[in-house]
Order: structure tokens, then sequence, then C-alpha cells
């Protein structure tokens, strides 16, 4: 039952990422079908792998894992950088509304309760489900914040991502050094390769990089210099849109 749970809730949480990303990453109707279409290919591959057991220990396991979470933030970073129509379209979004996304990563209950079933091991699943329960929980309020106080809050915002971005790299490297392999430091049993299979596949492999992702437009943001003082207020509340 719990596992059934847990479908739905990454299925929901995976469709509420698609739908933020269709909205942010285009400004036309067009083009956001367009990211729409990438994004559920993209899910649907996920699904695929995970259904076929292709990130088994005999097929890769944590170096394929790592190719299948590392590829996809490869490619939106690119896409951010590299495409105007990406980059335009995601600076005019107000910065709460990328920070209140993150409140998706209360799935980190899932792997305290993995843990405490004795399904997944330490460190990994207590640090990865802490840390994201910490930055889930202050998401909303961060929000908030940002939204009613603008650029006052922007050091808070910094250490938020900041701790947002070493929470999802310490568990894409527990990860690894808990699952079976030339790469294991940490011996079961458990062992972290669960997390290849579904339906927890779909926490690296489609909500991790779309989460690292929206972390890196947050730093680029606010290491932005050529935002005038007044265009730096309304960014953070999200009143005007950034070039």
């Amino acid at each position: 039952m719990f596992d059934i749970l847990s479908t739905a809730e990454l299925t929901a949480s995976a469709s509420i990422a698609v739908g933020f990303l269709s909205w942010a990453m285009a400004e036309t109707a067009g083009g956001r079908a367009a990211v729409l279409v990438l994004l559920a290919a993209w899910f649907g591959l996920v699904l695929a792998i995970g259904a076929t057991g292709a990130l088994g220990p005999a097929l890769g396991g944590p170096s394929a894992l790592g190719l299948t979470v590392l590829l996809p933030i490869g490619a939106l970073i690119w896409a951010y950088f590299a495409l105007p129509s990406v980059r335009t379209a995601v600076a005019a979004k107000p910065v709460p509304a990328l920070i209140a996304l993150h409140a998706l990563r209360l799935l980190g209950l899932l792997f305290l309760v993995l843990y405490a079933a004795g399904r997944l091991p330490a460190p990994f699943a207590p640090s990865a489900g802490w840390g994201d329960v910490f930055i889930g929980a202050t998401a909303l309020p961060l929000a908030w914040a940002v939204a009613r106080f603008g650029a006052r809050v922007r050091p808070l915002v910094f250490l938020w991502n900041a701790l947002g971005v070493a929470d999802l790299v310490i568990a894409l490297t527990l990860g690894p050094l808990s699952a079976p392999g030339p790469l294991q430091v940490f011996l079961g049993p458990p062992d972290s390769s669960p997390m290849t299979t579904l339906p927890w596949l779909i926490i690296p492999g489609f909500l991790v990089p779309i989460l690292f992702f929206i972390h890196i437009v947050i730093f680029h943001r606010l290491l932005a210099r050529n935002e005038a003082p007044e265009r730096a207020r309304a960014w953070l509340g999200g009143e005007a849109k950034a070039a």
C-alpha cells in the first residue's frame, strides 16, 4: 500500500514539475506545448528505464544512474544559457515561484519511511530525507518573504539555495556510495539499489534534475550584476520582467 501511495504522490509531483517548467521555459502557447511534449517524453523514458531494470548492477548500476541524472541537468542548463527564448522566459518568472516549487521536496519523508522500514541505508536515506524535508518545509515561507520584503531577504535566499544544492549533491554522492558495485563504500543490506527501480527512480531520474536546474536559475538571478537596484527589487518580488 505504501508503494502504491508513493507512486501516486511521485507521479503527481512530476506532473506539477512538468506543468511548472512548461510555464516557465516558454512564453507562447506553442512553446509551452513543445516543452510539455519534451518533458513528457523524458518522463516516459524514465519510466521505461525503471520498468525494464536497465539500471541494474549488471547493466551499469550507479554509473548508469549518474548519467540518468546528470544528462538531463546538463540539457536543462544548456537550454537556459544557450537559448535566448528560454532564458528570457525563465527570467520573466518571479523568484518566489521558483522557490515555491521546492515544496515538492517534502517528498523526502519517503526516504525516512523507507529507512525506518529497513529498505534504504544510512547515511544516504536520513541525509537525503531530512535535507529534502528542511528545504521543502521552508520553501513556501521563504517564497512569501521574498514576495513581501524583496531584496532585503536576498542573503537568506542565497543561503537557502546553497543548502538546497548541497543537499542534492550529498544525496547524489551517497547514493552511488551505498549501491552494489565498485563505488560502494557503505555496505548493506540494505543498499540504495531501490532508487534504480520504480517508483523511486522518478526522484533521481526526473525530479532531482528539475529541482537542481531551478537552483541554478535562482543562483544566476541572484548573482546577476547588470540589474539596477529598482529592477533587482522588482525581480525578487516578481513584479517585472528581467531582460
